[in-house]
């Protein structure tokens, strides 16, 4: 969606300039990611929409939910308040992580494995991947079955198939040529 990175990329970019300014990028992180969980709220997106609940209820509930606050965190989200912004902040924190991410020379690695994988092997692999993206990398792992076999791999836009359902559509493509 577009429209609510465009609206999140403003904030994120202030946010990020602040704490990157007071070497707090990972305190922040984690206010955000509070921020953004109390945000994506069922309960708090009815309230976005309710005519009858005031900017200051409506804060009350956010920073209840959200726990303690540091004072720029509170005025962030009264800022958002205010403009009719707090659905974005989901995508402030994502767009936050982003930058943080480029900050700190670490690229978020999707990894789906046919089978669980076992320290020393997603270690391997994770090696592998800093080596050949020459940054560190985060991994995030699921299993899917559906794989029959070996790993995906998305980083980025780049996408490394090397499960064997993908060798198999390959394969099938192949011969369809023939």
């Amino acid at each position: 969606m577009a429209e609510i990175a465009t609206i999140a990329r403003p904030y994120a970019e202030a946010v990020f300039r602040v704490a990157d300014g007071e070497g707090r990028l990972a305190a922040w992180d984690g206010v955000l990611e509070r921020l953004a969980a109390v945000a994506a709220a069922p309960a708090v997106q009815q309230l976005l929409g309710d005519p009858n609940v005031t900017p200051d209820q409506l804060y009350g509930v956010i920073a209840g939910a959200a726990g303690e606050l540091p004072a720029e965190a509170q005025n962030l989200v009264r800022v958002l308040i205010e403009n009719g912004r707090v659905a974005a902040l989901p995508e402030v924190r994502a767009v936050f992580e982003t930058l943080k991410n480029e900050r700190e020379g670490v690229v978020d690695a999707a990894i789906a494995s046919a089978f669980p994988l076992d320290d020393a092997q997603l270690a391997a692999l994770v090696g592998d991947l800093e080596a050949r993206f020459r940054r560190k990398v985060k991994p995030q792992v699921a299993v899917d079955r559906a794989l029959i076999g070996g790993v995906t791999v998305a980083v980025g836009d780049e996408v490394i198939d090397g499960s064997v359902r993908g060798k198999l559509a390959a394969m099938a493509a192949a011969l369809a040529k023939v």
